[in-house]
């Protein structure tokens, strides 16, 4: 789609950019508004599932999507995710109790997959690889806006008005969104008639869902050796054996194996999982410092996190300008992974002590480094790989990214879980004698009591002044517990990124492509012979 006039790249694109925008935005919105929907239709047991079963479905489909993109081309399968997202979004407003709610959440994740997989590897089929990192920065600087506005949007619509416009306020994005590209962008199909590797996706997928599922819920829900998680980590070991070995005999596998023999490809991608172990659990582990520690209100939590996004919006952007214009990228992977380290290692550094102007410059120098990061290494996976290749490639590169996520926030939550409960046994056993006259002290004898100040201060209603004194050491105490534990994550944090730092430096920087059009695979250690 190169031959496009300029003008029509453009509309394409803002289309584009629309529709990950009414994805990224009722994604992120989400989170605010759910123990408000959880209050009204119920089902507290089963809240997690909202966010669990759109992260399996999106994944799954992405990666499927990719592949079955380069043979039938984008426009199908974007205006089908467009169109399921929405059916999925509307559905989810009507929701009335929580397992409706988590059926159609489901439905918007095979949507949101679709989208996420087809605009990315989009803009390969617009432009070519010198042009993209201009495009790839801004697809980027639209998953920092929705994370700017959509929680606190979703805590406003809630607040004002009925819960159920979280889910159908951005409908009519989505609707132009469609009409767009329904009439703007052309379908390109491959040119060779192939056939679908259906055993293989259905491998793959029993090879994703219990590898997620396992991450997701070791150390939360199960502990990492009880017999459900080694069950489902087993049953993915035995199901991704079986599918390189499908993939080997398939005469068009979902996934060409020979693309992990490209260093690129594959140092790309463990270094986007890496990345994504680091960036994830940054957000989702920050709140829990700025509230629990600082003691700050959720409403400027929300506040204090836009820092991180705006920052990464901004490098995001200019990042993606300078690739267009220097063709150098590989730079920019390790300024930012520099600076992403450097964030993470202060946060790892924070103590009760630590004022919000602190927090704040960490988050903005983590914010920095993953604008600087967050195009680059799609960039480098699409730039590796023939163009026949373009949709698996990309859809590959947002999967071990979003894998990472859930991999990070997992590891995370576990090393912060085992943290605190070494520290509280000894906190308990050195108060055990003062707190004898509190009722239900037990109560609120965990950090993460800390999290809801309403419920610290009906338990200090019941005390009588002469308890105080020992009520606000147990409140101080536990924060103390509560910034060791979340250290010990961002430490873990800065240790992964380090790891990705020194990935990249083995990173192959081949010249960016001036056209979509080659002859060959891109030469690694001949750059020179490439076709530009």
């Amino acid at each position: 789609m190169e031959h496009l006039e300029h003008k029509q790249k453009v509309t394409i694109m803002i289309a584009i950019m629309a529709a990950m925008l009414f994805a990224a935005l009722n994604q992120t919105i989400v989170g605010t508004a759910l123990p408000i929907i959880v209050a009204d239709i119920g089902g507290m047991d089963y809240f997690s599932w909202v966010f669990t079963i759109y992260m399996l479905t999106t994944s799954i489909t992405a990666i499927l999507v990719g592949k079955l993109s380069d043979t039938y081309g984008r426009k199908p399968f974007i205006l089908t995710g467009i169109g399921i997202f929405i059916l999925g979004s509307f559905l989810s407003g009507t929701s009335v109790n929580i397992y409706q709610l988590i059926i159609y959440r489901g439905l918007q994740g095979f949507g949101g997959g679709m989208i996420m997989s087809t605009a990315f590897t989009a803009i390969g089929d617009l432009f070519a690889p010198r042009e993209r990192g201009r495009w790839q920065g801004l697809m980027s600087s639209v998953f920092g806006l929705a994370s700017v506005f959509g929680p606190t949007l979703g805590g406003y619509i809630v607040d004002t008005w009925a819960w159920n416009w979280v889910f159908w306020v951005f409908l009519p994005f989505g609707i132009v969104a469609f009409i767009m590209i329904w009439k703007m962008f052309p379908n390109v199909k491959s040119a060779e008639k192939t056939s679908v590797d259906f055993v293989g996706a259905v491998i793959l997928a029993l090879t994703i869902v219990p590898l997620l599922l396992a991450f997701s819920w070791a150390g939360q829900t199960y502990a990492w050796d009880s017999a459900v998680i080694i069950g489902l980590f087993s049953w993915s070991a035995i199901a991704l054996v079986s599918f390189i070995f499908i993939e080997t005999k398939a005469k068009n596998p979902i996934i060409p194996l020979h693309l992990f023999k490209n260093s690129i490809f594959s140092i790309s991608n463990i270094g986007g999982l890496l990345m994504g172990m680091g960036m994830f659990g940054a957000i989702m582990y920050m709140p829990f410092f700025v509230q629990g520690v600082l003691g700050i209100s959720a409403t400027r939590t929300g506040f204090v996190m836009m820092s991180m996004m705006l920052s990464m919006v901004v490098t995001s952007t200019i990042g993606g300008q300078l690739i267009t214009k220097t063709g150098r990228y590989k730079i920019f992977a390790i300024i930012g992974l520099i600076v992403m380290s450097i964030g993470m290692f202060l946060m790892s550094r924070m103590s009760v002590d630590s004022t919000l102007f602190g927090v704040i410059r960490n988050l903005i120098l983590v914010g920095l480094g993953l604008g600087l990061t967050f195009p680059v290494l799609t960039l480098t996976v699409q730039n590796a790989v023939e163009h026949k290749y373009l949709g698996v490639a990309t859809s590959a590169s947002q999967f071990f990214r979003q894998a990472g996520g859930t991999i990070g926030v997992s590891i995370m939550g576990s090393i912060m879980s085992m943290i605190m409960r070494d520290k509280m046994t000894t906190m308990a056993a050195d108060t055990a004698e003062q707190t004898k006259g509190m009722k239900d002290i037990g109560a609120i004898e965990d950090p993460q009591v800390l999290m809801d100040p309403d419920k610290i201060a009906q338990f200090k209603d019941t005390l009588p002044d002469q308890m105080m004194p020992v009520f606000n050491q147990i409140v101080g105490t536990m924060r103390e517990v509560l910034s060791s534990a979340l250290s010990g994550s961002f430490l873990f944090g800065t240790f992964i990124l380090l790891c990705a730092f020194v990935l990249i430096l083995f990173l192959k920087e081949i010249p960016l492509r001036l056209t979509n059009k080659t002859e060959e695979k891109p030469k690694e250690e001949k750059p020179s012979k490439m076709t530009s």
